[in-house]
């Protein structure tokens, strides 16, 4: 299935696209597309069966916003230096562990909503990355299956980053990672099921309509089950969750001087094989 939620932010409903793309409203179902829901088979199964059956109302999809596909989302894990493509172009050691860092669950917004170039920013960077939602309560996992177990679906995120913020002011990552607006996720929740390989998605991003990354999850360093279990052995993760898993070759970062970073008025546009596609036009914050 592919789950979303539209409407103005902060009174989204929950949706879903059908089969032959059309926007089914699911608010008379499930109060919301959230950890809860996730978490709980029955009420999924409800979903299916009515998308099924053709029970659901289409919705107008005029001038209708989408919104992050999951709602109050607890926390969002990131890995960072997960592509071995993207480990080489910024000249750094293949990790002997996966690199995590955190992003506030504020930071999220829907995958067309507005992305803010924050004030003082010089090295505002893209990165295309496949999200993975958390379905089950999930501490201490001993074996991959056990970890895609624990996986309700995909999205794709755009782990915006600040690179002077992040680098060169000192501390952790967190001042480069943590402005706001800094990870449009969504258009859908795609479930597990409708995803059978996540090492098999070509992962792109383009600015100004030029292509600047052309990846494949096939290229991470640590896999998906992999991180999951990994993250599971330091923090519990609970159901609507998020782990962004890091991102392919061709950030500005690694690119030769002058490295093209983002300014206001950019266009950026990001997709993933099955997962939709996001757009944001970047203004000043």
């Amino acid at each position: 299935m592919k789950l979303l939620r539209v409407g103005p932010v902060g009174a989204e409903r929950p949706a879903l696209l059908d089969g032959a793309g059309v926007l089914r409203d699911l608010s008379g179902l499930v109060p919301d597309v959230d950890g809860a829901l996730l978490a709980d088979d029955a009420a999924l199964a409800r979903v299916r069966a009515a998308a099924d059956a053709g029970d659901l109302p289409a919705l107008d999809t005029t001038g209708l916003r989408i919104g992050p596909p999951v709602a109050r989302i607890g926390k969002v894990v990131c890995i960072g230096l997960n592509y071995h493509d993207h480990a080489r172009e910024t000249g750094a050691a293949t990790p002997e562990e996966p690199i995590i860092f955190m992003k506030a669950p504020d930071t999220v917004v829907g995958p067309d909503d507005t992305v803010l170039v924050p004030r003082g920013s010089v090295k505002t960077d893209w990165e295309v990355e496949l999200a993975v939602v958390i379905g089950r309560t999930a501490r201490y996992l001993d074996t991959d299956e056990q970890a895609l177990a624990a996986v309700a679906g995909y999205a794709v995120a755009h782990d915006v980053s600040e690179r002077a913020f992040q680098i060169e002011r000192g501390g952790q990552w967190d001042k480069g990672k943590n402005c706001e607006t800094f990870n449009p996720l969504g258009p859908w929740l795609v479930t597990a099921d409708e995803v059978p390989d996540p090492q098999a998605l070509g992962v792109r991003l383009w600015v100004n309509g030029e292509l600047k990354q052309d990846g494949t999850t096939a290229e991470q360093i640590f896999p998906v089950a992999e991180v999951v279990r990994y993250v599971s052995q330091f923090m519990t993760l609970y159901p609507g969750d998020v782990i962004n898993t890091g991102t392919p070759a061709g950030v500005a970062m690694g690119q030769p001087e002058p490295k093209p970073y983002l300014r206001a008025g950019d266009v950026v546009e990001l997709e993933i094989d099955g997962l939709g596609r996001q757009r944001q036009a970047l203004r000043s914050a």
